[in-house]
Parts: C-alpha cells; sequence; structure tokens
C-alpha cells in the first residue's frame, strides 16, 4: 500500500472519529472522487472497523467498542455510574444488558485509586432493590435481530402470538427498543395492521430478516406516539381527564409519587384525595385504579367506572359471599 492511500485513509479515519460526515465532505477532506472514498470505506471495513451508514440523514460514523475517551468524573458522577452499572449487570437483571457490570468493573479499575476505594465503600453500602423482570430466556436472538433491523433501516417479518387476537404475520419496521413494564418492548410499523404497534419481544415466535429498507417518519417521536398513555399503550380517541378519589388511608402514597406527567393532586378535609390527570385511553389506568381496591373511587368519566365496573361483578363470581 502507498504512503499516499495509508495518508488518506488515516486522514479518513480521524474525520469519522471527529464528526458525522457525508461522502462530499470526505471527497473534500481527502481530495478524491467518490469512488474512492467507498473504496477506502470498504479497506477500513475489511480492517476491522465498524462504520455506520445513516441512510436517512446520508452520513457516515465509526463505532468504536473498545476505546473510550478519558473523563474526568468527579466522586459522584462516578458512583452513579458505577452503582447503576453494577445493579443493572448484576442484580436488577434486565435482558441483554449483562454487559453493565463488566463495564462497571472496567470503569472502576480505570478511576484514581483513592477515588476507587472511596467509590467501592459506599457502593456496598448502596443497594436498587428492582421489580421483577421477564428474563427473555429463549429470546435473545430475536432481540439481537431487531436492534440489527433498528440499526440498519432494514424490515424484519414475524409471527407474533398476541394475547388478544389470533397469531399474525406482518412485516415490521423497528423504530425503538423500549424497556418497560419489566420486559422488551419493539415500537414499529406493522404493514398488517398499517400502523405503529408495540410488540412485545418475547411474543414474537418466528424472524425472518430482509433486505427491504426503510425510513422512519420525518418527526417521529417516542413522546409523540406515545401522547399521553398512562403507560405503554396509547388509545385512538381525544384525551380524557380521569378523577379518582383516594381513602385517607393510601392518599399520602398516591400524592408522593409522579406516576404520570399530567396529574394534578387535590387534598380534602378528610383527609383523602381527589387525583386528576389526562390520559390518551382508559384501560391501562383502570388496572392502576384495582390494584387500590376499596380504597379508590372513581368520579370521572362514567368509561372507567364501566371498566371498574366490570371487573368487580366477574371477581364476585370468584368470590361469591355464602
Amino acid at each position: 500500500m502507498s504512503d499516499n492511500r495509508i495518508f488518506r485513509l488515516l486522514k479518513l479515519l480521524a474525520t469519522l472519529q471527529t464528526g458525522r460526515p457525508n461522502v462530499e465532505t470526505l471527497c473534500t477532506v481527502c481530495n478524491v472522487h467518490r469512488r474512492t472514498v467507498f473504496r477506502d470505506l470498504d479497506i477500513l471495513k475489511r480492517c476491522g472497523f465498524v462504520i455506520h451508514f445513516d441512510r436517512e440523514q446520508r452520513r457516515y460514523s465509526i463505532i468504536n467498542n473498545t476505546v473510550l475517551p478519558d473523563l474526568q468524573l468527579t466522586l459522584d458522577e462516578a458512583l452513579a455510574i458505577i452503582t447503576l452499572c453494577f445493579e443493572v449487570g448484576d442484580k436488577v437483571h434486565i435482558p441483554f444488558l449483562q454487559a453493565a457490570r463488566s463495564a462497571a468493573i472496567k470503569l472502576q479499575g480505570l478511576l484514581p485509586p483513592s477515588m476507587g476505594d472511596q467509590v467501592a465503600r459506599i457502593g456496598n453500602a448502596m443497594q436498587i432493590k428492582p421489580e421483577p423482570v421477564n428474563p427473555l430466556t429463549e429470546a435473545e436472538s430475536t432481540f439481537v435481530a431487531v436492534r440489527r433491523a433498528l440499526q440498519h433501516r432494514r424490515a424484519v417479518r414475524i409471527s407474533y402470538k398476541s394475547p388478544v387476537e389470533p397469531e399474525f404475520q406482518t412485516l415490521l419496521h423497528p423504530y425503538r427498543l423500549l424497556f418497560n413494564r419489566r420486559s422488551w418492548y419493539v415500537i414499529a410499523r406493522s404493514s398488517l395492521h398499517r400502523a405503529i404497534r408495540t410488540l412485545h419481544i418475547g411474543r414474537i415466535t418466528a424472524l425472518e430478516e430482509t433486505e427491504n429498507e426503510f425510513r422512519i417518519p420525518k418527526g417521529f417521536t417516542m413522546k409523540k406516539y406515545l401522547r399521553n398513555a398512562w403507560n405503554m399503550i396509547p388509545e385512538r380517541g381525544p384525551d380524557q381527564k380521569v378523577v379518582v378519589r383516594f381513602s385517607s388511608l393510601v392518599a399520602r402514597n398516591v400524592s408522593e409519587v409522579l406516576w404520570h406527567p399530567m396529574q394534578r393532586v387535590v387534598s380534602n378535609g378528610d383527609g383523602s384525595i381527589d387525583y386528576h390527570v389526562t390520559v390518551s385511553g382508559l384501560n391501562e389506568i383502570s388496572w392502576w385504579i384495582l390494584g387500590y381496591g376499596k380504597e379508590a373511587e372513581v368520579r370521572q368519566p362514567d368509561g372507567v367506572r364501566e371498566l371498574i365496573r366490570k371487573h368487580v361483578v366477574e371477581l364476585a363470581k370468584k368470590y361469591p359471599v355464602e
């Protein structure tokens, strides 16, 4: 390989590491034609560099899995990162994020001895108690394939076993991966439903990767998609205001938690509270209300009252009064 080409490849590599250039920028920096840039990029890939091309923005970036630039961390920053990584990778067991633990060990090893000792001592006195999670034991290959499809903007053909409808096949355009409510979900456009759906990774029974490219719609964000959903499933129709009265027994428990960004709590003279919130869909919030049993009374709307009433009727059948 000539000295000129080596110099050009180093220049190309430096440009990729310091920004997200398009092909025109690379041509200008290296003073070559597009064809030469593509050829040089191919050489870098064959040398083991992972180069990603964003089809939407038409820009390149280099993914380096082994090098972390020097960081000037404060004690609080180091403690927060290492504690979270240890908990996520070693105790919380969020599926497919086990590498967090090894990352924490490496980061701790890079700290100055005095700071490392302090982090270890304080970290041992802190613990995050997680909610139970779905281990998704048999779904790792599915998760990796969906993540790869999202990264490269390639559609996947899947079979899906829904709990509320017959098993179906569809072509998915993955937009986001979301860990919520103890498990992983993919937010994707389904060709069968002609709409964006929230699908549980563990319920995908078969997956085939395709070469079909797609683009995420301009302006798509999780905030716009979720709207004011109580948790993660927005429903069709206008948002609705829900008012729930909680007894004094649970009033403090409810009021001290930010359950939803649109909530408002009003205290009553008898120690009870009225919980006000505007949501995009009523089913999810009805399950939350049911969790408080007789200590919660829905004041509005009638739609939520009816959902609760139906559950109470069915419960009464299972627990008849003798």
